[in-house]
């Protein structure tokens, strides 16, 4: 298989492309065919040299384009806000997921006085995109 253009394909693109073949009994090759114009082409081919792995491919990817918008319809790109990196900071990320589980079981509104400030943040930050139930 020969991919003209590659760099213009994303990682996961390629990695599905380049799947494709070498599924029968008979040898294959996949040529990747690009013209690098940007930091971000070159290191996209980088990877699709150096690894066949695809958790590793959609890491890079991630690092590469952003995670886009949590609660939009952005798919790339940095949110709006400070997420952390997604794969590195994993654990803490799921540590905050359980921390605010526990918030929503016991002030589901975020009803409670020391919960207003938490409230109005993020209503200020996502507005509509968010419901929290009764604002009352």
């Amino acid at each position: 298989m020969v991919i003209q253009h590659a760099e213009r394909f994303g990682l996961a693109t390629l990695h599905q492309l380049r799947g494709r073949v070498g599924r029968g009994p008979d040898p294959s090759t996949c040529l990747l065919i690009a013209d690098i114009k940007t930091e971000d082409s070159r290191k996209r081919i980088e990877v699709m040299e150096q690894t066949t792995d695809g958790f590793r491919i959609s890491e890079e990817d991630l690092a590469l384009r952003g995670p886009g918008e949590v609660l939009g319809a952005m798919q790339h790109g940095l949110p709006g806000f400070k997420l952390g990196h997604l794969v590195k900071d994993a654990r803490l990320i799921q540590q905050a997921r359980s921390a605010s589980e526990a918030l929503l079981e016991t002030d589901p509104n975020l009803k409670q006085p020391e919960n207003r400030a938490l409230k109005q943040a993020v209503l200020s930050q996502f507005g509509a995109k968010w419901s929290l139930g009764s604002t009352a």
